[in-house]
């Protein structure tokens, strides 16, 4: 499998992350996989076979997450790509009612476990010129009535595009995927008339299958219901 690309994901047990892996596999890529949810992401490796590679962990841990990036690594010859995706929300909205610890946990989560995802794989991707790919948010774009949540995503696509210049001194790539409301389980509710995690998955894969002379810098996905 050395001369397949390989992709690693972070929040890969369901979700976005999930369907992105199976949308990579369908395309020939090798993927390695990292969630604190230890049985569902045994079920996706089981699904997947041999071209995946699990490791439980927390993303929030940078030495778990250099471990993952280095067995996935080991594995499968190499990384071309890391998709840094686990985030979370705030189930207490707003700053004057809000919940200073939640605050502290979504950091942690949706800015410093992305920090961390391009620290651990950064020296890989050099090697192969690769791809850094981040989850976003349509939130991370516009301004929205108090949002904290909206404000970690601000962040993130900050983040991106300055990443994408420093990537670029040395061959590699950075895009942020910005999804409008998506209907997967960081929501305590279904959205039936929402965007679908594979439609994310596929703008990921849009963007990691460009040729190398391209860099798609930002995907909006926004659903039309």
């Amino acid at each position: 499998m050395a001369d397949r690309r390989t992709l690693f994901i972070t929040g890969a047990s369901s979700g976005i992350g999930a369907a992105t892996a199976r949308a990579a596999v369908a395309e020939g890529w090798t993927v390695g996989l990292m969630a604190r949810s230890e049985d569902k992401l045994e079920a996706l490796h089981e699904e997947l076979g041999e071209a995946s590679h699990c490791v439980p962990g927390d993303a929030t841990d940078l030495s778990a997450q250099q471990r993952a990036i280095a067995e996935t690594a080991e594995r499968f010859g190499g990384l071309n790509a890391a998709f840094a995706n686990a985030g979370t929300g705030l189930d207490t909205p707003g700053t004057e009612n809000g919940d200073p610890e939640e605050w502290r946990r979504m950091i942690d989560l949706n800015i410093m476990a992305l920090l961390y995802t391009a620290r651990a794989s950064l020296p890989e991707l050099r090697k192969t010129r690769g791809h850094l790919v981040l989850t976003g948010s349509v939130a991370g774009k516009i301004h929205i009535p108090g949002s904290i949540y909206g404000a970690s995503k601000w962040f993130v696509h900050g983040y991106a595009g300055n990443m994408a210049q420093e990537m670029r001194e040395w061959g590699g790539r950075c895009s942020v995927v910005a999804p409008g409301m998506v209907d997967t389980p960081f929501f305590s509710e279904p959205k039936p008339d929402k965007l679908k995690p594979e439609d994310v998955a596929s703008a990921v894969m849009f963007a990691l299958n460009q040729p190398a002379r391209a860099n798609v810098t930002e995907v909006t996905v926004m659903p039309t219901g």
